[in-house]
Order: C-alpha cells, then sequence, then structure tokens
C-alpha cells in the first residue's frame, strides 16, 4: 500500500513536471515553421551525403540484399541436392551391380 502511495506521487510530480515544461515551451514552439521547413540552405555537400543515405537507405527498404542473398541460398541448395542425387544413383547401380555379380557366382 506504502508502495503505491510512493510510486503514485512520483507519477503525479512526473507529470506535472512535465507539463509546465510543455507550457513554458509552447510559445516557442507555435513560433516555429508549421511545414518543418526552415529557412537555412543547405550546402552541396551536405545533399549529395543525404541523397546517398536515401539511396541505400532504398536499398535496404525493399530488402533486396536480403532478396538477393536467399535468392544465392537457394540456387546453392539445389546445386547441392543435384550432386547428392547423382552420388546416390552411383551408390545404388554400384549397389546393384555388386549384388548381380554375387548372385552369378
Amino acid at each position: 500500500m506504502i508502495i503505491e502511495a510512493i510510486i503514485l506521487v512520483i507519477f503525479i510530480c512526473s507529470f506535472g513536471g512535465v507539463s509546465l515544461i510543455l507550457i513554458r515551451k509552447i510559445p516557442s514552439l507555435n513560433s516555429l515553421p508549421q511545414n518543418g521547413i526552415s529557412d537555412i540552405k543547405k550546402h552541396q555537400i551536405v545533399l549529395n551525403v543525404e541523397n546517398k543515405i536515401k539511396e541505400v537507405s532504398v536499398f535496404f527498404e525493399k530488402q533486396i540484399l536480403l532478396h538477393r542473398f536467399l535468392s544465392w541460398t537457394k540456387v546453392m541448395t539445389l546445386k547441392i541436392e543435384t550432386k547428392i542425387d547423382l552420388l546416390l544413383h552411383k551408390i545404388r547401380k554400384k549397389a546393384q551391380q555388386d549384388k548381380a555379380n554375387k548372385d552369378k557366382k
């Protein structure tokens, strides 16, 4: 019971502190531009870096890297399965030949 009261007091104090900070900052927040664009002009180097980052982020957003990796894994798995299948056919063929030779003796 006492612990719950302490937690409630801490919550009320925290909520009051956040409310006080917001009330004091509302006038400065209202003076900011509404659409998020400021009057600061970006340098060409910054614009180039931002474009490169956007290109890389699109690469990861569309999961191109994951798609390529999974496709490569699928191809390698199929190649391995084909080789295993050929080895099994050779072993079975050899076993049949050995059985046929045993039966002839």
